[in-house]
């Protein structure tokens, strides 16, 4: 019984996607071989061409499947979280923190900038930014934050800085003394948006 089409398609994409994410999380981009990656997902060079353009768009699906993993992840740790603030807080943490795994280190935090550029700019980076936006517009509505901010502004420059975060713990010699580093000094970044309490009268 044949597959209908559709089916086979995916499973195709599919099964390129896993050998070129396992090659490039273990001797990266550069160095992997789109021959050696198609054969061991018994397909052709031919069959990603189609599929996915070239390499690069190939690493552009692999950083889309990531992507989406490390968003449900961070999603399950915030939701943990006894206040929106906190919640907000572990959300950016928690993104950073995983540029200490290796698969991600190389793939979403090296060769993925170096490829395909500013991670700013990736398709992902609106849902993020937007997630970021209404984050803050309800904690600014709770008085929690600075009434005086603009939300979208300050989710940009939050994600800029999280994205230079993460980068800056994967290019380290040592990411785990640099994540505890960057990790404090974002937190601190972040406690500048509080509103202060009101000073107490003499």
């Amino acid at each position: 019984m044949h597959k209908p089409r559709k089916e086979m398609i995916a499973e195709t994409r599919g099964k390129l996607i896993a050998a070129a994410r396992h090659a490039f999380g273990t001797i990266g981009y550069a160095e992997a071989s789109m021959d050696d990656f198609t054969a061991s997902a018994g397909l052709t060079r031919g069959a990603l061409y189609h599929h996915f353009g070239d390499k690069k768009g190939l690493l552009q699906a692999v950083i889309a499947e990531i992507d989406g993993e490390m968003a449900a992840r961070v999603t399950e740790v915030a939701s943990r979280a006894p206040t929106r603030w906190q919640y907000f807080v572990d959300e950016c943490t928690t993104y950073i923190e995983m540029a200490l795994e290796p698969e991600i280190q190389r793939i979403m935090f090296r060769d993925g900038p170096a490829m395909l550029g500013d991670p700013a700019q990736w398709p992902n980076a609106n849902a993020c930014i937007a997630s970021m936006t209404g984050h803050l517009t309800a904690l600014q509505e709770e008085g929690v934050v600075v009434s005086s901010l603009d939300p979208e502004t300050a989710s940009r420059l939050i994600n800029g800085a999280s994205s230079q975060a993460a980068q800056r713990i994967a290019n380290s010699n040592d990411p785990e003394a640099t994540s505890r580093k960057v990790v404090t000094a974002f937190k601190q970044l972040l406690e500048g948006l509080l509103k202060k309490p009101d000073p107490q009268p003499n």
